[in-house]
């Protein structure tokens, strides 16, 4: 087991921190977003070269890469989306007595471009890695994109614990399309396919005859299957989850660490990461659609 603790600890540290330092751009002074979309840009053209130069290195090293740089893709998706640079078309809030179908085309529509720009990078990633032994890379784009998709649709459609403190002032405006509820359909369904998943991913990475590549990069996509697991049982458990990333709200992190009834903000973020990855509402939410 021993060979599987640096890996798994790499992928919780390197996911923790990405996931605050983003948390803690995204609600610096809205002058400085230009400044670190530009920089974050430059990482994202650095991790898509090193995804590509890392598709055939079957090395641990090369597990390593292909895992960080996917990462490091996924950050300036959920950086473009949280700073406002690749949202949607709609940037205002949920109509007054939006329901159903009606509800969710407009709330679709606040993210519309950034579910567009997932689409494009997992297809460039997938581009970058083709016929290389290396996937891990896109096992991982993969992985964060999934439960991403899935932590926003348990929120739009209910969970118990929604972080206000995550949610930038200038996106405010979402806090009307998400709902505070003790339970929605959605969330045991996707809590039973990510646990399976989970299972699956750690029966692969305890397999026999793996090599060190594939060893150190199941051990990896495992442990962040897990972490996104571990995140949506934040949206509804009573834990203080949020005080995991308090360090990333500078003047807010008292106000974190004192609500841990209010779950967990971070997963959108981070994987579900990431996004991260979901930045939370409070009582605005509460008073909206219910």
């Amino acid at each position: 087991m021993a060979a599987h603790a640096v890996p798994a600890l790499y992928a919780v540290v390197i996911w923790w921190f990405s996931t605050g330092l983003i948390i803690l751009l995204d609600h610096r002074p809205r002058a400085t977003h230009p400044w670190s979309m530009a920089g974050g840009t430059l990482v994202l053209a650095g991790a898509l070269w090193a995804i590509g130069a890392s598709a055939a290195d079957t090395s641990e090293a090369g597990a390593y890469t292909a895992f960080t740089g996917a990462l490091l893709v996924w950050g300036w998706q959920e950086m473009s989306y949280y700073m406002g640079f690749v949202s949607g078309p709609r940037t205002q809030a949920c109509p007054p007595g939006a329901r159903g179908f009606a509800r969710f085309r407009a709330a679709l529509a606040t993210s519309l471009w950034h579910e567009a720009a997932i689409i494009a990078g997992g297809l460039a990633i997938l581009w970058l890695t083709w016929g290389g032994p290396n996937r891990f890379a896109l096992w991982t784009y993969l992985i964060l994109a999934a439960m991403n998709l899935s932590a926003r649709l348990n929120m739009f459609l209910g969970v118990r614990n929604l972080n206000a403190e995550f949610l930038p002032a200038h996106l405010a405006y979402l806090a009307g399309f998400l709902r505070n509820r003790a339970m929605n359909p959605l969330f045991p369904v996707s809590v039973a396919l990510a646990g399976l998943g989970t299972a699956w991913l750690a029966g692969a990475a305890l397999g026999e005859g793996l090599d060190a590549h594939e060893r150190v990069g199941f051990t990896i996509v495992t442990t962040l299957m897990a972490l996104a697991t571990l995140e949506h049982g934040f949206l509804m458990l009573p834990l203080p989850s949020a005080a995991l990333w308090a360090w990333s709200l500078p003047g807010k992190g008292t106000d974190a660490l004192a609500s841990p009834s209010r779950g967990a903000g971070g997963a959108e973020y981070g994987a579900t990461a990431p996004a991260p990855p979901l930045p939370a509402r409070g009582r605005e939410a509460r008073e909206t659609v219910g």
